[in-house]
């Protein structure tokens, strides 16, 4: 296989569907699924008072090197320049081997908030002593995910201070192996609300995922070699602008978007909830009290430009819309992946 397909950007829609399924070995029935898109009796069946359909391109990003694999990245998005520029980067970064990747467990948070507690401190004390009882009682709620190897690996609890007075948070920590996880951590997550009001004698209120996936990172870095993007000045001219995204969030919110333009539409091309990577995206640029910049970008003594990026994804490929929309089965089938 490879994602270098030549002049694929001159070639009607048909011949490019076609070129990428040679590429990616779909069969006939994937290609119609891509050609005929949702139907409506299956939007009837995933969301509330369907009236219609709501299209966005779809398109296929070539020229992708990724650890050291070529890959073909379905990219669902209305803004014209996105798959162009998503390309073109690719094929300037490929030259000096692409794309390299490393990521953390597909672990989230669900967050259980208890209130008007007196002694706020004890009570962490005290649902800490629980903690085995209490990741027993949640992992009981989802022996499939303990199964294959999931579940509740850890309790954090955290006294927070409001103008309505102390909280007491519970975190559960979750692996959701190839699951984006929701459904699982907020079934938990209401699940040990009851015993959390009886060890700490408060009320609970909240007990729902935190979307701010901080223990479920990816990180990408590529070299772009000096000749491939224009020279010395080219390269001290992005330093430059980069720079100005860690200290300026005006720069920072603009730079950002761009990224999530990638981003936001492998997502949605895929299924997975665009609205939960973003909102943990732009959560973790502000993680240190400020809001910066996703990615960095460097200069190495080649004289080369490095860029790297760290950034929660939560997206899986267990449930929601990536199993029954057709077109999302299809994309991830393009992309070749096997686990979120």
């Amino acid at each position: 296989m490879t994602s270098r397909i030549s002049g694929f950007y001159k070639l009607a829609p048909s011949e490019r569907l076609k070129a990428a399924a040679e590429q990616a070995a779909l069969g006939q029935e994937e290609i119609a699924q891509v050609e005929s898109g949702l139907l409506l009796d299956q939007a009837d069946k995933m969301v509330e008072n369907v009236v219609g359909m709501f299209q966005v391109p779809l398109g296929i990003a070539t020229n992708f090197v990724i650890d050291g694999r070529e890959v073909l990245i379905p990219m669902a998005t209305e803004e014209p320049s996105v798959i162009a520029a998503a390309s073109n980067g690719a094929k300037m970064a490929r030259e000096a081997g692409g794309f390299s990747t490393s990521s953390t467990g597909p672990v989230m948070r669900a967050q259980i908030q208890a209130t008007g507690i007196e002694d706020p401190f004890a009570a962490r004390q005290a649902i800490l002593l629980h903690k085995d009882e209490l990741t027993r009682m949640a992992n009981e709620k989802d022996p499939m995910l303990v199964k294959y190897g999931g579940g509740v690996k850890d309790i954090e609890v955290y006294v927070i201070d409001s103008r309505l007075g102390p909280m007491v948070v519970t975190h559960l920590i979750v692996d959701c192996r190839d699951a984006m996880g929701a459904n699982a951590v907020n079934t938990m997550a209401e699940a040990l609300a009851p015993r959390i009001e009886q060890i700490t004698g408060g009320r609970v209120y909240l007990r729902i995922i935190s979307n701010l996936a901080d223990l479920r990172l990816v990180r990408a870095r590529a070299v772009f070699k000096t000749e491939e993007i224009g020279g010395h000045e080219v390269v001290d001219g992005i330093l430059l602008a980069a720079e100005l995204a860690q200290v300026d969030p005006y720069r920072a919110a603009t730079h950002n978007k761009g990224i999530m333009n990638g981003v936001t539409a492998t997502v949605l091309a895929t299924g997975n909830d665009t609205r939960a990577v973003e909102a943990g995206a732009h959560a973790f640029a502000s993680i240190t009290g400020r809001y910066r910049s996703l990615t960095r970008y460097e200069k190495n003594r080649d004289g080369d430009l490095v860029g790297s990026i760290e950034m929660p994804v939560a997206v899986g490929l267990v449930g929601g819309a990536t199993r029954v929309h057709p077109v999302a089965k299809t994309a991830v089938k393009i992309l070749g992946v096997k686990s979120a």
